[in-house]
């Protein structure tokens, strides 16, 4: 257990807990507040979605968790376990924007968060393999992102994230800018993933339909400075398949989920 001693002062072990946010805020330097105070939990293995609008403080929490950004008060913490081929100290993250090297291959960019933590040439490479077989693209490992459809390239970013074997897996709107059939084939693909290998997850994204189809749970986030306005559990038979996102169940889900949305657009212009 790794925890971030802040003013909040120390709590208690959360064993049962892969991450644990407790009275977090973050104020930029230009004094704009952020976030917070944020109190979230998430259980080892749960696959979570962060919805609310833009500018609410999603993708700051994540960074908050991935410790890209240090929290201005309260107490982040995190289940890991931390090892000489776990860089990120057992976390993987996901882009909006895929972020590969177009000068080099497919193979190569899965490698690269070996290759910085010192992992022997051979062994990264089964690794690398290994993890573009688990998001289906084996046959393009020799392939350059030049040569990848948009989904495609976000598969290469998936594959490098979960190439370190991480506990917990950060994505921040990963299919935001592919269309939507990509992005259903996508979802169903990422929670085939997840039943796999039961990583814990914590999604962002800005769309009701993903975050009810993807989410043991739904948390609502209001307005700047995101708090949460409201957690969802979505309880439904396992595995989801494409029965669930066009049942009954899938629909009054989402009718919930976008009623607690609704008051963090209230006042807000929209873009």
């Amino acid at each position: 257990m790794v925890e971030r001693k802040t003013s909040s002062g120390v709590e208690a072990s959360l064993t049962a807990l892969a991450v644990s946010l407790r009275g977090v805020t973050k104020v930029y330097d230009n004094g704009v507040v952020a976030l917070g105070p944020l109190d979230l939990a998430v259980r080892k293995g749960e696959f979570i979605s962060l919805l609310g609008p833009s500018g609410c403080g999603k993708s700051t929490a994540l960074r908050l968790i991935a410790e890209l950004s240090a929290p201005s008060s309260g107490i982040v913490r995190m289940a890991r376990h931390d090892g000489p081929a776990q860089p990120g100290h057992g976390i993987g993250f996901v882009f909006q924007e895929p972020t590969l090297m177009p000068w080099t291959s497919v193979r190569e960019n899965v490698r690269l968060p070996l290759k910085l933590a010192g992992v022997a040439k051979a062994e990264a490479r089964t690794r690398a393999d290994d993890a573009l077989a688990s998001v289906g693209l084996a046959d393009f490992a020799d392939a350059y992102p030049r040569e990848l459809s948009g989904g495609m390239k976000m598969r290469v970013s998936l594959a490098r994230a979960l190439v370190t074997d991480p506990d917990i897996l950060l994505m921040d709107e990963p299919f935001a800018a592919l269309d939507e059939i990509t992005r259903f084939r996508l979802n169903n693909d990422l929670l085939a993933l997840w039943r796999s290998l039961r990583k814990t997850v914590i999604f962002v994204t800005h769309s009701v339909f993903e975050s009810v189809y993807l989410s043991q749970r739904v948390v609502v986030m209001t307005a700047r400075p995101g708090r949460i306005q409201a957690d969802i559990r979505i309880e439904t038979v396992e595995p989801r398949t494409e029965e669930f996102r066009t049942s009954a169940a899938y629909s009054d889900y989402c009718r919930r989920v976008s009623a607690a949305l609704a008051p963090s657009y209230s006042g807000q212009p929209v873009l």
